[in-house]
């Protein structure tokens, strides 16, 4: 069996801790690991501070096997991620010839200026490699293990799809779930029995409510169908003893 790929992401970006954007990457890049079997681990936001930047990607590049960031990579002033992660990789930020002739070509077909805030976007660390944009060119890009990319969501996906089929995968989790009628507080404590009996697997509960009742959904997560359809067996029998409690006669 393959061993466990891990990962975490890193969200840039003033505008998301204030609440003018709502970020929409991390749950698309959290289904895309899934579906090629790399667990992500832990999810980041950080203002736009280098020292806050490089604390964060210091701290998940040395414990997971993938760092992806998003965001902060732009034109701008406060666009600063490039800078950010060259200090945390101890090497020089500075424009990337090949990024420069991509985007100098791209705004000469274009007819227009290729600015010094333009040309911004293609500061990245030295020995960093592309991430290639076919949305609007200027390149992500990869050093050690971390992947920084874009954070408006059509180019951040773009990135997406060229960076993993260039990572190595684990075994993906699969997943099967079974509906409940009862609340958390009837599951609760044998779920947990369950649990500790299948540790090779993940179970969740989940409420829901449909506007006039409660119920939960039970979710078995494991990699390999064997292990899920144990834990399953368990649930289900749970659940018939919980009813058949739930119907016995009380008596007198």
């Amino acid at each position: 069996m393959k061993a466990t790929v891990s990962a975490a992401i890193l969200a840039i970006g003033d505008e998301l801790l204030s609440g003018r954007t709502k970020d929409k990457n991390i749950g698309f890049l959290a289904e895309n690991l899934t579906l090629a079997g790399i667990d992500l681990k832990e999810v980041r936001i950080v203002p736009d501070e280098e020292p806050e930047i490089v604390a964060a990607v210091n701290a998940l590049r040395a414990r997971y096997t993938y760092v992806f960031t998003s965001g902060g990579i732009g034109p701008t002033h406060d666009d600063i991620t490039a800078d950010a992660i060259s200090a945390a990789f101890g090497v020089e930020c500075r424009h990337d010839d090949a990024a420069m002739e991509l985007l100098g070509a791209m705004y000469a077909r274009r007819g227009m200026e290729f600015t010094e805030a333009r040309q911004r976007m293609a500061r990245m660390p030295v020995g960093a490699r592309h991430i290639p944009n076919p949305v609007s060119t200027a390149p992500g890009f990869v050093i050690g293990n971390v992947h920084v990319m874009a954070g408006v969501p059509q180019v951040f996906q773009a990135m997406v799809a060229a960076v993993l089929p260039t990572l190595s995968g684990g075994v993906p989790v699969q997943s099967r779930s079974v509906r409940s009628h009862f609340g958390e507080g009837d599951i609760g404590t044998p779920l947990g029995e369950i649990q500790k009996r299948h540790p090779e697997t993940s179970i969740g509960s989940y409420p829901k409510f449909d506007g006039q009742n409660f119920s939960t959904e039970i979710v078995v997560r494991a990699r390999t169908p064997e292990a899920i359809d144990a834990a399953i067996t368990d649930v289900e029998a749970m659940l018939a003893d919980i009813a058949a409690r739930k119907v016995a006669p009380k008596p007198d």
